[in-house]
């Protein structure tokens, strides 16, 4: 069975990019535009294996989104990878602070970011 990747990003660019990128890679995946409508889905029975999330946002940024998904029940392991423009080291430290397990500097290719992935989720 195909391990599920949730990838929230307000770029729809950004978003049909990584969808095409990890589905050639065998993976499902889920999308979310903002941290409001990913933590919707979250919510309503959505179950990733991995989280990918933008930083800058509207409505629900990457870093509140992070807290908030690590609140929810069965959350509390899943890898959230920050994928995002943004190098500021104190977000960084914010974003682990509050359960992210990784951060990419965009633009992160197709091929790194799934190595990646291969770090943090067992199995994939």
């Amino acid at each position: 069975m195909p391990k599920t990747i949730l990838v929230v990003d307000d770029a729809a660019t950004m978003v049909m990019s990584l969808k095409a990128s990890l589905e050639i890679a065998g993976f499902k995946v889920e999308t979310a535009n903002d941290g409001v409508q990913a933590v919707d889905k979250l919510k309503s029975g959505v179950k990733p294996d991995l989280i990918i999330t933008d930083i800058n946002m509207p409505n629900m940024g990457g870093i509140e989104f992070i807290g908030k998904a690590r609140a929810l029940p069965g959350m509390r392991f899943v890898p959230i990878l920050a994928l995002t423009t943004e190098s500021q080291q104190a977000k960084r430290d914010e974003a682990k602070k509050l359960g992210a397990t990784g951060w990419l500097l965009k633009p992160t290719s197709g091929a790194d970011l799934v190595k990646v992935i291969k770090q943090v989720l067992p199995g994939a």
